[in-house]
């Protein structure tokens, strides 16, 4: 059951209990109805179960969708078993991670309009190269004559 038949079920009735069932280190969210026929929360593009690490965040979907109150089972709950990859410390250094390359994207690209529109004249690599070896060269000159 998606969020939105949950709420149109819910607004209709059709909804006698809500069951937040621990299931390893996650929480999942039974839907009881009148038809009996018991469901479970689902992904919104999914039919799989929609998992919460946090109850709290369980309870604010349930509260959202005009239920109070619920049930909680925590029998197969175990929260060593949580999944830390998603945990806030996880994203917020991915987060992080995101916006330097995003700054690094930025400055490259202004970089590169920058010389596009410099007006010097283009020179190759070998006319670099010499004037580098140019300057290489006096500066040891320079350095031979302090000695």
């Amino acid at each position: 059951m998606t969020l939105e038949q949950l709420r149109t079920t819910s607004l209709a009735g059709g909804v006698t209990g809500v069951t937040l069932k621990g299931q390893g280190g996650g929480f999942v969210i039974e839907i009881a109805t009148r038809s009996g026929h018991d469901a479970f929360l689902a992904k919104a593009r999914s039919t799989e179960p929609r998992r919460f690490g946090n109850p709290a965040s369980a309870l604010l979907v349930v509260r959202d969708m005009g239920i109070d109150a619920i049930r909680v089972d925590v029998t197969h709950w175990d929260p060593d078993q949580k999944d830390m990859s998603r945990s806030r410390e996880t994203r917020s250094a991915a987060m992080r991670q995101a916006h330097k390359a995003a700054a690094y994207t930025r400055q490259l690209a202004s970089d590169l309009e920058a010389s596009i529109l410099d007006p010097r004249p283009i020179l190759s690599n070998d006319e670099v190269m010499a004037r580098m070896d140019s300057q290489i060269g006096q500066h040891k000159a320079a350095g031979a004559k302090r000695q």
